[in-house]
């Protein structure tokens, strides 16, 4: 008798068992919308220390000045050859005065311009960048003086960098 209650046992779990493997399972959905929005981004490491010019070999101009002291980073998504970095003075240089801007570029872009004028106008600095994050690219300037400046004071120029489209 007992055999036949394990038996019984046996048969009604694997019944119920049976039974609840036939029902329905619940689900649900859900529907996720996603974007990667455009990214053009650009910092810079500090500003260089002050660039004094105070040498000059007899019969020539003063010793020219160079700085490559600063980097800056980069990240866009803008696809390939489609961006490119600017420089600019917030006012002109004085007279005799010439600030020059030379950035390395990042992977895959164009080789960039070497010793650019700094002026008021935005300069082509990097050409042709492509989709990249990176950094630790070199920022370097170079200042150099007319014998005929004179003496300048200390004074301040702010360079603004700016990425924009090719």
């Amino acid at each position: 008798m007992r055999k036949l209650s394990v038996t019984g046992f046996i048969t009604v779990t694997l019944v119920a068992l049976l039974a609840l493997a036939a029902l329905p399972a619940a689900t649900a959905t859900q529907t996720l919308s996603y974007q990667v929005a455009a990214i053009n981004e650009l910092t810079v490491s500090g500003s260089p220390q002050p660039m004094i010019i105070n040498t000059a070999d007899a019969g020539s101009e003063p010793a020219l000045v160079t700085d490559a002291s600063t980097t800056y980073a980069i990240t866009t998504n803008g696809g390939n050859n489609s961006r490119k970095i600017t420089a600019q003075l917030d006012s002109d240089m004085p007279t005799g005065l010439t600030l020059c801007i030379t950035l390395s570029g990042p992977a895959g872009a164009d080789t960039p311009p070497t010793n650019v004028v700094l002026t008021t106008t935005p300069a082509n600095v990097v050409i042709c960048i492509n989709s990249v994050a990176q950094n630790g690219l070199t920022i370097t300037y170079t200042l150099s003086a007319a014998a005929t400046v004179g003496v300048v004071n200390p004074a301040i120029k702010t360079v603004t960098l700016i990425i924009t489209s090719s």
